[in-house]
This record gives structure tokens, sequence and C-alpha cells, in this order.
């Protein structure tokens, strides 16, 4: 039976600020809901129920931040959309812009790009992710504990972390989903990067900032995935390399600036209810 998908896109998109707080299902809801607002031809399953063809990647923790996060969407073959049209590329620079403006202040779509057939779902393809972990403190020798903490972890051949698993707690090495750790400064002080494989259960930020300084909470370090990676021939490439960006700005910079921004929102947002 012939399938009803035709084009199918990727999409990236940001999620910064308050929206950070919207767990992975319900941030679906609000994908399904801009798709619907901006009347895109999504594609269908079949059946009683049927469904958009959406498909999401990783799901970020929630309360995380993120300067890469995706969403492949199929469209329906009966749209009359072709790629190869001369006003495509204007096509999807409008898409961009309405699909931003239907998402909530913080969800920003800031690539498109058209996906073969053959490539692999989000969750397939995705083999590692870079995170960015801030809000460690100010305290004076910081930079020299946090940076004899990354070379400890590094250093080991196995690195332990206790979990709970359907109700029963277990302890894993979690020394294999660390590829890298890195310190550089940043606006909100020092800022520990992380390369983490996504292989199997992955390991979750706030345990690595638990592994970084045992004893700190957490919950506590603000997190910010910048980049997700996927294998291609041995070599790592971001999920939309050097994509056809369909806002026609780089995609690198834009949100970074809205972040630091956002950030600074919040942080006067809190302090003025402090203040009352």
């Amino acid at each position: 039976m012939q399938s009803n998908v035709g084009i199918r896109l990727r999409v990236k998109y940001t999620k910064l600020g308050k929206v950070r707080f919207v767990s992975h299902r319900d941030g679906a809801r609000l994908w399904e809901r801009a798709l619907r607002r901006v009347d895109l031809p999504v594609a269908y399953t079949e059946g009683f129920t049927p469904r958009p063809k959406v498909g999401f990647g990783l799901a970020l923790p929630t309360a995380a931040e993120s300067l890469a996060e995706y969403v492949d969407l199929d469209l329906s073959r009966d749209a009359s959309l072709d790629a190869t049209d001369p006003g495509w590329d204007d096509w999807l620079r409008g898409l961009t812009g309405s699909l931003s403006a239907a998402l909530p202040t913080g969800m920003d779509v800031v690539a498109i790009a058209e996906r073969d057939a053959s490539d692999g779902s989000l969750q397939e393809s995705v083999t590692s992710t870079t995170w960015e972990l801030t809000g460690w403190g100010t305290e004076p020798g910081l930079v020299d504990e946090l940076d004899t903490s990354l070379q400890r972890v590094l250093a080991a051949d196995e690195v332990f972390v206790e979990r709970e698993r359907k109700g029963q707690r277990r302890t894993d090495d979690v020394r294999p989903l660390i590829s890298d750790l890195t310190l550089r400064g940043s606006d909100d002080g020092p800022a520990v990067v992380a390369d983490l494989v996504t292989i199997g259960r992955a390991l979750r930020p706030s345990e690595l900032a638990e592994l970084i300084r045992p004893g700190i909470d957490g919950t506590g370090i603000r997190v910010l995935r910048t980049h997700q990676w996927i294998d291609i021939d041995g070599e790592r490439r971001d999920v939309i390399p050097d994509a056809r960006h369909s806002n026609g700005t780089n995609h690198h910079d834009r949100p970074r600036e809205h972040v630091v921004e956002e950030r600074r929102r919040t942080a006067r947002s809190y302090a003025g209810g402090q203040a009352q």
C-alpha cells in the first residue's frame, strides 16, 4: 500500500526560559497545537485513532534548557508542496516564523531541513549530546575545585551512580557514558561542558553534577543542552549539519544571545518577587 507521506521535514528549535518547566509530554501537545494553528498539512496514521505523524527526539529533563531540540514532521502526500519549486526556500522561511509565533515564548524554530525517507528516527540516530552546566557558585577556589573534579572523573576507569528502577535500587557504572568534560567561563560563572553518550540508559545532567561535586543538590544546577549528535561513517555530526538555515541566520549565535537574555529576564523577575 502506498504511503500517505510526501515531504519529510526535520525541525530544530530552542527551549529557553520559563518554558523549560514544561514536560516532554506537554511539549508534544504544544507542538500538535502549533501545527494546527499554522494549518500545516501533516500526514496522519491510519486506524481507529489517527495521530499526526510527528516524531520527537530524546526527552529533555524538565527544567533543563536547550539550544538544540528536534522534531520530525511527515507532511501529507496530498499537500501541494514541491521541494524542487523555486519558492521552496521562501516557504520554509515563512514556516519557520509561523511555527515560532504559534509556539510559546522560548520555543523558537531556528532551522528546518528536508530529510530522507531512509533516515532513522531521532531517538535511533542521536548517539551523543553536549551539555553546559552552570550555577556552581561563586566561592573562592571554585574553578580549581571543578577542574580537579573533572580530571578525577575522566581519569577513573569506573564511575558508579546509584539509581532506582522499578522500585529496586541498583548501582550502574556510567563512566562509558562520559566522552569528555571541559571547563570554561560563561556569563553565569564557571561552566562545565559535558559530552555524554546516549546509548543505553543515559546519564542525567543532575547525576553528573553530583559526581562532579558530591553532596551538591544536582537539581539546583542550571542545565543547557547545546548539541545533539549523530554518527555518519564514524564522524560525529550535528543532526542538521550546516543546515540550509530557513531563517537566514546563524543558528548557533542567535539562540545563545537569546538564552543569556532569557536568564537575565528570569533573574530580574525573581529578584522583583523577592523584593515584594
